[in-house]
């Protein structure tokens, strides 16, 4: 409308405010700061329509396969529609919430215009980064050094950073390695920002296989980068030198510089530990800047507590930092994790702080990546299929789920606080008088909020007069202050001392105690996939999430690319999927009252805890075509032509499905095949010993405590990946192999003794045991390693478990109904 008041010259003398650059500089800062980009409506119609279809043709299929029995296999029958019924819910689980895809683009720019103008005060949030750590053994402290140092070096103005380290360990390994990084930092940190060098972790930057001279026109960088690459083998050297020292543990225990005994040498009962290695006071570089504080925390352990492992150490991090720095937003990474995108934290910014909707948003997740994945990522790990598709699908609906690491959080949501409510219209406002059903209160009632939504003020007005804070918070007046400040900060007043006396005492065995900590506020407890938890919470309460997928990717981590490794890694989360299940928070049943909880949101949810027992019904499909050439029986009837066109349209709807989704996400057709290979191995490995282990838990009591993930670095490229690990998860796929092997070569075997008749039923046979072999094939290439052969104890295992019930099923045939008494058929001449 302006451009065309402006042709028909009306805009009068204000026109000239668009020739003005400084208004249009005004103008550009205040434009939104991110902006949503709707899939294309030619990509993302014809991929809904298919679904409809697909849902249709699905509802006819069962219909027809629940009213067509075949009475002389009822039980193979009886199994195979169980399966299938089930198959078709945890698709409509999974499928639906990928409804309203979305992508997003940020506008770091207008960022930048709006809160760091030239010759003011920077306005840009404070951001507390948590990076935890359990033992160096199995998490590497150069790999640690390398994401603290990547932190440190991030574009953000310096005095708005804050690292902290949690170990959980205890371990003088990592606080002496941390030293040596702080000191390293020193040098690491101006280099970075002087050549904008990208990533900022040096083992990584070191490692590119790049021309780094392109785009380098600083004559002094060629030197430089020489001089710093040498530091950091000499870097790599001490800690080197520190982890060969650890390794051995002398007698009387670890002993510190200053002479005095480590006071972590007992893991399991020592103090809460702190150490400010960098901080505003005196943490400068080499060229006497400043640097962003960096703080070594190790919470309170004491026999016959519950420390609840990495939810808790979180927790003990949200103290921490609310008593030291108290920044408004927190970024939480996996040790593993180090910063790939320089401008990472300003992309969630431009969420966080807009300040239209920013307010609502509880978090902003970031894309796992990986580093060190073979190029055919023969075990799905890269997980692009969940992370391209399915959040992008959530990020439309309320946001995606908490995936543990790359994430922002807004403070006061993880406070367990509901997000701000903006002024409702009334439905109706009029007289006192008896037609009239309105009431002039109503409108009194929504006028209390104010125009902007400020809402968040008057409900902790409410909190304060109706709660104890300090059953909800803790016994501590400092915390229980900051949680009160919505923008953050300490108050100045305080003493350095003072704060970190309290900050020691915030991260004591006893605190939680008697507290709403781990039920209502922080990280959730119940589970070791916590990060569900806590997100779940958070929707549950209101608050949105969004989903945040830069150009560069802002985070990239280690993946256990290894078989064994990575099947452990997939029943801990399948064992944490469980035991959410079965708790008071499960998605089935948690959540109504307030009625926050979008119903796509909910079943996202439910599929994220209920997916796990896909693998029985997995199982058993998985056998039932062994089963069926062993017997000679066929789980289907006699299939008219009418019949024929809902199967074939089924098969059709499913691979359609499948197509125009990766037309719309962009993944590849080979990542999508490696997600669906994996997902029957996984199925009938490591989410059926997660169930098996949830129920153990559930019914009996019995506690099963898991492992951290090695991440050792290997020189020799992807040399984990033929590392063979003896585990019981590789005998269940291992003996599917063996029995539908069996089952090929046996119904292939009867069909030729048989005569040409019995080869059509055959094919349908054999279509479902190949489909089995095909889908584990990446695991059986994997079982036999670099090598060729697979190990003899799985072998021996899995051939005794086919033989075995392989032989039940032909002697005993329990699915087929036997009939008693005389038989009374009548004989033909060859009687």
């Amino acid at each position: 409308m302006d451009d065309w008041k402006m042709q028909q010259g009306n805009l009068g003398p204000d026109a000239d405010d668009y020739n003005d650059p400084d208004m249009a500089m005004i103008e550009e800062a205040r434009q939104p700061l991110s902006r949503k980009v709707p899939i294309a409506s030619s990509k993302i119609n014809p991929y809904r329509m298919v679904i409809v279809t697909r849902l249709l043709v699905l509802a006819f299929f069962l219909r027809y396969r629940i009213l067509n029995p075949v009475h002389d296999a009822l039980g193979l029958w009886l199994v195979s529609v169980i399966c299938e019924i089930w198959f078709a819910f945890s698709w409509i689980l999974d499928q639906f919430p990928k409804w309203f895809p979305i992508d997003r683009e940020t506008y770091l720019d207008r960022l930048s215009f709006r809160y760091e103008r030239e010759g003011e005060p920077n306005m840009l949030s404070p951001v507390d980064i948590f990076v935890s750590t359990v033992d160096p053994l199995k998490e590497p402290p150069l790999v640690t050094a390398n994401t603290v140092l990547s932190i440190l070096a991030m574009d953000y103005p310096v005095d708005k950073i804050s690292c902290y380290i949690s170990d959980d360990g205890a371990s003088i390994l990592t606080f002496e390695a941390l030293s040596e990084t702080a000191e390293f930092a020193r040098r690491w940190v101006p280099f970075c920002k002087k050549f904008s060098i990208e990533p900022r972790a040096p083992e990584m930057y070191f490692s590119l296989k790049i021309d780094y001279l392109k785009d380098k026109v600083q004559p002094t960088f060629v030197k430089e980068r020489r001089a710093m690459k040498r530091e950091y083998e000499e870097f790599k050297v001490r800690i080197n030198a520190i982890v060969a020292k650890a390794v051995k543990v002398p007698p009387e225990g670890w002993i510190m510089q200053d002479g005095t005994p480590w006071p972590g040498n007992n893991t399991k009962d020592h103090p809460g530990m702190i150490q400010v290695f960098l901080g505003h006071s005196g943490g400068l570089d080499a060229e006497g800047n400043e640097l962003p504080r960096l703080v070594y925390v190790s919470r309170e352990k004491r026999p016959g507590f519950h420390h609840h492992k990495k939810a808790g150490a979180m927790n003990a991090l949200i103290r921490v930092s609310a008593v030291l720095t108290n920044a408004p937003f927190m970024l939480n990474l996996d040790c593993d994790h180090y910063i790939n995108n320089s401008k990472a934290v300003r992309e969630a910014m431009c969420f966080l702080m807009d300040p239209q909707t920013g307010r609502k948003v509880c978090y902003v997740q970031f894309p796992q990546r990986f580093d060190g994945i073979d190029r055919h990522d023969r075990y799905a790990n890269r997980n692009t299929v969940f992370f391209d598709i399915n959040m992008k699908g959530l990020d439309g609906i309320q946001g995606p789920v908490y995936v543990g690491t790359g994430c922002v959080f807004r403070r006061q949501a993880l406070y367990g606080y509901d997000p701000p409510k903006g002024p409702k219209r009334p439905k109706m406002v009029s007289c006192d008088c008896c037609p009239c059903f309105g009431r002039r209160r109503k409108l009194q009632k929504y006028a209390k909020h104010g125009e902007n939504g400020e809402g968040l003020e008057e409900d902790k007005e409410m909190l304060m007069s109706q709660m104890n804070f300090e059953k909800k918070f803790g016994q501590s007046a400092i915390f229980v202050t900051s949680t009160l400040m919505e923008q953050g900060g300490v108050p100045p007043s305080s003493s350095p001392a003072a704060l970190l006396k309290e900050a020691i005492h915030v991260i004591s065995c006893g605190y939680e105690d008697k507290t709403d900590w781990g039920l209502e506020l922080g990280w959730i407890y119940g589970s070791i996939t916590e990060d569900i938890l806590t997100g779940f919470k958070m929707h549950c309460r209101g608050w949105r999430s969004i989903y945040c997928m830069p150009k560069r990717p802002a985070f990239k981590g280690s993946a256990p690319i290894n078989l064994s490794d990575r099947l452990n890694q997939v029943l801990r989360w399948a064992l944490g999927s469980v035991e959410i299940f079965f708790s008071r928070h499960s998605p089935v049943w948690y959540g109504y009252k307030g009625g926050n909880l979008k119903w796509l949101e909910r079943f996202a949810y439910v599929n994220t805890t209920v997916y796990p027992f896909t693998s029985l019904p997995l199982l058993a499909y998985c056998t039932l075509p062994a089963i069926c050439l062993l017997t000679g029986k066929f789980i289907m009837p006699t299939i008219s032509t009418f019949a024929s066109l809902f199967f074939i349209s089924l098969f059709i709807s499913i691979f359609a499905t499948g197509i125009l989704e990766l037309r719309w996400s962009g993944v590849s057709i080979e990542e999508w095949w490696r997600n669906e290979q994996f997902w029957v191995i996984g199925g009938v490995s490591a989410h059926l010993f997660a169930v098996v282990q949830g129920l153990l838990k559930v019914l009996a009591g019995i506690d099963t405590n898991f492992t951290v993930t090695s991440k050792a670095v290997d020189d020799e490229d992807f040399g984990e990946l033929y590392t063979f690990k003896w585990t019981t998860l590789l005998i269940p796929p291992t003996t599917l192999l063996i029995i539908n092997l069996v089952g090929v070569v046996a119904g292939i075997s009867d069909a030729i003794n048989n005569g040409y008749q019995s080869w059509g039923p055959l094919f349908g046979k054999l279509f479902f045991a190949f489909w089995v072999i095909v889908h584990l094939y990446p695991f059986l290439k994997g079982l036999m390693g670099r090598q060729n052969r697979t190990p003899t104890i799985v072998v021996i295992w899995s051939v005794l478990l086919a033989s075995i019930f392989s032989l039940l099923w032909v002697r005993i045939d329990p699915f087929i109904l036997k009939t008693k008494g005389p038989d009374v058929k009548q004989c033909g001449i060859n009687c």
